[in-house]
């Protein structure tokens, strides 16, 4: 338990609160699996707290929409005081800050040293803010985007600034909004939603980035919530943004390798790399049919996608 009592946060000025608060440092996420990206409202202590005990891939630390603005130094000190005083999670931690130029810079300043894995920054509207953030992040952290701004979906294949920018988020339900269009598009079926949807994802992984589908809200309805997972994983999807735990178990199932998957890959590589070394890339297998450089890359593709 790491949070009991908070109020007095309220009345230190940021600028005299010491850069740490404990002296835990945890260490870099080392796994690479992505399947689930749990949002938490760091204003609800006993969410922070149960961090330890979540089976998403990723965990999001979230400073923006959901924080009032009279809260969100309050939210600040909460994930200062929590990152300071933790010392291992399994999950890959990101904090999502507010938008750059509106309170972003300062937050990235401030958490910028305490142990964690990655900064998100939301409603990108130029690539002259994200320069400014990567000369501020810390080397050893990463750089995630949202795309929630026209501006910014007009550029997914000019984001990947710099290598520490790995990974990029949609936010559907601001760019429908950005764009003057109504969020009652979001319906499984529907053209409009397909497009963005495949155009983000295409876009940002031919800038070799890792694309992050969009938050469902309903969070109770996990019987929608698995049928957008199923329809993204088709499309080609590996990662689901998530509300909350029940979301997080079914993005790991549907967005996870199955073990049939996974022996198949692990043969393929065998065997090819093995045949390559006579000098021979393309062959006929019993049990895998014809196998050649094309599949051997969607072998290491699954591989790499296990991210143990």
């Amino acid at each position: 338990m790491i949070f009991e009592e908070t109020d007095w946060i309220t009345s230190t000025p940021l600028e005299n609160i010491p850069l740490h608060f404990g002296t835990t440092q945890k260490k870099p996420c080392l796994h690479k699996r992505r399947r689930s990206n749990m949002m938490i409202n760091p204003l609800e202590l006993k969410h922070i707290n149960s961090i330890d005990a979540l089976q998403a891939d990723m965990i999001t630390l979230n400073l923006e929409d959901a924080i009032a603005p009279s809260r969100k130094k309050e939210a600040l000190y909460n994930i200062a005081l929590f990152l300071s005083n933790l010392e291992f999670s399994s999950s890959f931690i990101v904090v999502r800050t507010n938008p750059f130029y509106k309170g972003g810079k300062e937050e990235i300043a401030f958490l910028n040293d305490f142990g964690f894995d990655g900064f998100r920054l939301p409603k990108i509207t130029s690539k002259k803010e994200i320069k400014e953030a990567l000369s501020l992040i810390n080397k050893t952290k990463e750089l995630h985007l949202t795309i929630e701004t026209k501006e910014s979906f007009l550029m997914l294949e000019e984001l990947k600034l710099d290598e520490q920018i790995t990974t990029v988020n949609l936010g559907l339900l601001d760019l429908l909004s950005s764009m003057g269009l109504p969020h009652n598009l979001i319906q499984l079926d529907n053209p409009t939603v397909e497009y963005i949807m495949a155009k983000f994802l295409i876009d940002t992984k031919s800038a070799n980035l890792h694309p992050i589908s969009f938050m469902f809200q309903q969070y109770n309805d996990t019987e929608s919530f698995r049928a957008w997972c199923k329809k993204e994983q088709k499309m080609g999807f590996e990662s689901k943004a998530c509300l909350g735990p029940k979301q997080v178990t079914i993005a790991n199932e549907i967005f996870g390798i199955s073990e049939d998957e996974r022996n198949r890959a692990f043969a393929i590589k065998r065997l090819f790399e093995a045949s390559s070394k006579n000098n021979i890339n393309g062959f006929m297998s019993e049990n895998y049919g014809y196998i050649d450089e094309p599949i051997y890359r969607d072998a290491l593709n699954t591989l790499k996608h296990i991210g143990s």
